[in-house]
């Protein structure tokens, strides 16, 4: 596996080393040994969440606050998302960016998420399946979002913003500026 750390700290591109003959390929998805090293902290993964979009459909920015703050490690099965993390860390030199990565069930590509991260991607193929390891439980009362179209944030969603589909609630969530502090 390479591991490769961009702009925002904590936050590493992950690509694998896929196996190819004539019956397909193979590849190691998940080591925690190797990962622990790769990132540089500990993680213990404990919930495996998967969701299946239509094109278009655009899912974030979402995150869990205080105590419940979790780390995400993403990836897709089938098809192709623009998969963004934006830092929502009060004190970070890099607050308020983000990162964005096309991964697909072709490239294996996976980003790893820390804590203090908002996270949301949407589907550029006909249709995805996307999958999820994270370290902590779900928590209702811990949410926190932040509206895809903050302005600023700015992200560029790669996908035309008349043609997206969001839920109700995605689109009922606050600005950075008014957001649920992570911690």
């Amino acid at each position: 596996m390479n591991f490769i750390s961009k702009n925002l700290l904590g936050c590493y591109i992950i690509e694998p080393k896929i196996i190819y003959d004539e019956r397909g390929y193979f590849m190691e998805s998940f080591n925690t040994n190797l990962f622990q090293v790769g990132i540089g902290q500990p993680v213990h993964f404990i919930q495996d969440n998967q969701s299946f979009s239509k094109k278009g459909t655009l899912r974030g920015l979402h995150y869990q606050t205080g105590v419940h703050a979790q780390a995400k490690l993403v990836r897709v099965l089938e098809g192709e998302v623009l998969d963004i993390a934006v830092d929502i860390r009060p004190n970070s030199a890099t607050f308020g960016q983000y990162i964005s990565v096309i991964l697909s069930g072709e490239n294996q590509t996976q980003l790893f998420i820390p804590k203090g991260f908002a996270h949301g991607f949407v589907v550029l193929s006909n249709t995805a399946t996307f999958f999820y390891k994270c370290d902590n439980f779900y928590n209702k009362n811990s949410e926190g979002g932040i509206i895809y179209s903050d302005p600023e944030i700015n992200i560029d969603w790669q996908f035309p913003i008349n043609q997206i589909i969001v839920s109700e609630k995605d689109q009922q969530l606050p600005t950075l500026e008014k957001a649920r502090k992570v911690w």
